[in-house]
């Protein structure tokens, strides 16, 4: 069954890691409300959602992909880059536990999972301030005997490698190409984010659709020019938390 881990937004949310864009205020009641929206969406497009409870000491850990990455035969469990996030991935370890059995990078290595970029077998890792080259290198050692290929991908310029690129199906990549080393990929099909809309790389695709912020209307219209189903959402005060779509879940098959 698709299954999609989820956490609810941390009343501390405020007080989030920033790296890439100013801090403004965040309407706490709004940032739920779009969070939830976000998880009857997935709900709608066939995913058991599973919504774990706040972490109130914790402002991002509504960030669930960022403390581990799920496969289909195990789950990774990581070091987040920045050192007052690594408490997520205690109970984020626990609510995967019923699904996979848990291999762990550990310090000095880091990795996040918004830099892991998998597409069939292969797992582009962006390499930034929050995943390093230990890192990268445990988890290539960990993935490599179930058939895994770890590529890294140098990233300038946003947080996260999935800030810049994503996989919408059919061999094609939503991305702003200005932001990382497109070399890994040669072969892919490419969608542009519009010029004017630099943070419009993230989309979270599933079931044969495209879940997008309602903030980029202009890169939206190239995804759907190329006949992708777009379903929107307003993530607008997430996205002051430096939110993506595909960060606030991890998304696999429970068998």
């Amino acid at each position: 069954m698709l299954t999609a881990i989820t956490r609810a937004v941390s009343p501390a949310l405020a007080a989030c890691e920033l790296s890439f864009i100013e801090r403004v205020p965040i309407d706490m009641e709004k940032a739920r409300k779009q969070h939830q929206a976000y998880e009857k969406a997935l709900a709608a497009l066939g995913a058991k959602v599973i919504s774990l409870p706040a972490e109130t000491e914790l402002p991002d850990s509504m960030f669930v992909e960022d403390p581990a990455v799920v496969l289909s035969e195990l789950a990774v469990v990581f070091p987040l880059g920045t050192a007052t996030r690594r408490r997520e991935s205690e109970s984020l370890a626990t609510a995967i536990a019923p699904f996979r059995k848990i291999e762990y990078v550990k310090l000095p290595g880091t990795v996040e999972g918004g830099d892991i970029l998998r597409i069939g077998k292969k797992l582009f890792v962006g390499l930034t301030a929050r995943t390093n080259e230990c890192g990268i290198e445990q988890l290539r050692k960990i993935v490599t005997p179930y058939g895994y290929e770890a590529i890294g991908v140098p990233v300038s310029g946003c947080l996260h490698l999935k800030s810049a690129v994503t996989h919408l199906g059919n061999n094609t990549l939503l991305a702003n190409r200005s932001w990382f080393d497109t070399t890994p990929f040669a072969g892919h099909e490419w969608i542009d984010v519009d010029p004017g809309e630099p943070h419009a790389g993230n989309a979270l695709a599933l079931s044969g659709s495209v879940i997008f912020p309602a903030s980029f209307p202009k890169t939206r219209a190239r995804i759907e020019a190329k006949g992708y189903r777009v379903v929107s959402l307003d993530i607008a005060e997430l996205q002051k938390a430096e939110s993506g779509l595909t960060c606030s879940s991890l998304i696999f098959d429970a068998g």
